[in-house]
């Protein structure tokens, strides 16, 4: 008897972590999500590799330039930004889109031109290059705007740069070398490939400049929240201290004692950003939170340290 209660307990782990997770029941219809998801799909087809929630600095502004999302290939550098928009859209003389309905149903929200938006942010990212020693050659860059959403309506025109969702959804995974239909229009160029010193420099460059902290919504990263003794063990890790957090479950199909070992490393500023120290180790209960303030809401975020794998912080 006891065997089959065993069993059945651990079939039930298995339906929950698999396909009802509450945790994010809110957050997989939420723009970071849909984010995440045209990142991973652009990286099956293309092979490349796509950077997500970039905070490029803006010299002209001293400011920060959010970018949801770079693709890098060897024969360009995509700029992308992905509007997660259900309703009736419209486009105003400005260029703004008007959007209707939706999720909101009765609301409407203006965007300001997306394509636009996506335009000037490839420029702060060129000029953000050419300062750390890329400079990318006529043709090596583009823009496009990417629409996920199956709930988008629209009866306007947009311009070969903007993807909507019914283009989206035929894009199918093909041979590297080989670009057919409207994939060719939509995300190739004429630019040349780029030597692979240039290429390799570009993407450490990119993979250590500055990002929004989680990988499962964008948003900032805040504190831990927890028993006291766990918030205690957890009280070195901070923003302009650790460079990257791990986190690594103790137990098997999330049986009790449950405990997490949280590994984390100091930010070394002597190598642009990357951690150089040794890594440091310690051991929570998995009912210990992390806080998020997310990029896309005025509501801060609570998750289970458990459900999150890593955290890079920005300094």
């Amino acid at each position: 008897m006891w065997v089959e209660i065993i069993c059945a307990l651990a079939i039930y782990k298995l339906v929950r972590l698999f396909f009802y997770n509450d945790e994010f029941s809110d957050v997989e219809t939420s723009d970071s999500t849909a984010l995440f998801s045209v990142a991973h799909r652009l990286e099956k087809v293309y092979g490349g590799k796509a950077y997500v929630g970039l905070r490029i600095p803006d010299a002209d502004t001293s400011s920060r330039q959010d970018i949801d999302l770079v693709l890098v290939t060897k024969g360009q550098v995509v700029v992308v930004g992905v509007k997660n928009l259900s309703g009736i859209v419209t486009v105003t003389s400005d260029g703004s889109w008007v959007c209707e309905g939706g999720k909101h149903h009765h609301s409407t929200q203006t965007h300001p031109d997306p394509l636009a938006e996506v335009k000037k942010q490839a420029s702060v990212l060129e000029s953000y290059l050419e300062q750390r020693g890329v400079t990318l050659l006529e043709g090596n860059i583009s823009c496009k705007v990417v629409i996920p959403n199956p709930n988008f309506r629209t009866m306007h025109a947009f311009p070969s740069e903007v993807i909507t969702y019914e283009e989206w959804q035929h894009l199918k995974p093909v041979s590297r070398n080989i670009l057919s239909g409207w994939v060719k229009g939509a995300f190739s160029s004429a630019g040349k490939e780029m030597q692979d010193s240039s290429h390799q420099k570009l993407n450490f460059i990119l993979g250590s400049a500055p990002v929004w902290d989680s990988k499962i919504v964008l948003g900032e990263f805040l504190e831990f929240k927890g028993k006291e003794e766990d918030t205690l063990a957890l009280r070195h890790i901070k923003r302009s201290k650790v460079d990257r957090i791990s986190i690594q479950q103790t137990s098997m199909l999330g049986f009790a004692p449950t405990r997490l070992q949280v590994l984390y490393s100091y930010r070394d500023y002597r190598s642009e950003g990357s951690s150089g120290s040794e890594t440091k180790e310690v051991t929570v209960r998995s009912s210990s939170e992390v806080v998020f303030q997310p990029r896309d809401s005025g509501k801060i975020k609570k998750f289970k340290l458990s459900s999150i794998l890593s955290v890079s912080l920005s300094a």
